[in-house]
């Protein structure tokens, strides 16, 4: 069974850093394209970033410019380098791996809170 497991949620003041990481397993990793969504309370689950299996990025509006995706293949890993949080970045992280004609697979989710 696919395994996504996040982790690097917590809480943080405006104006600082987090890194989160997500270890994929059972998985051919590097032909996925993997991702970071994020979900508030009462709100819908939104794309934060995303890198395809070429390496190609995109990026939700909101984060354009303080956050960074990237990936290591051999360590089946995708991380997200949150820079300038704000509060309204107050979610639940979700990691994700999907490819076209197959099934998309998530993790269980971290929070990060931004709250001085």
């Amino acid at each position: 069974q696919v395994q996504l497991v996040e982790s690097g949620g917590g809480l943080v003041q405006p104006g600082g850093s987090l890194r989160l990481s997500c270890a994929a397993s059972r998985i051919l990793f590097s032909i996925y394209n993997v991702g970071w969504y994020r979900q508030a309370p009462g709100k819908q689950r939104d794309l934060v970033a995303v890198i395809t299996s070429g390496g190609r990025t995109n990026y939700g509006d909101s984060v354009k410019g303080r956050f960074t995706i990237s990936r290591d293949n051999a360590k089946k890993s995708v991380y997200l380098q949150m820079n300038s949080l704000k509060p309204e970045d107050t979610a639940v992280y979700y990691c994700n791996a999907g490819r076209p004609g197959s099934n998309d697979f998530w993790g269980q989710g971290t929070q990060v809170t931004v709250s001085s």
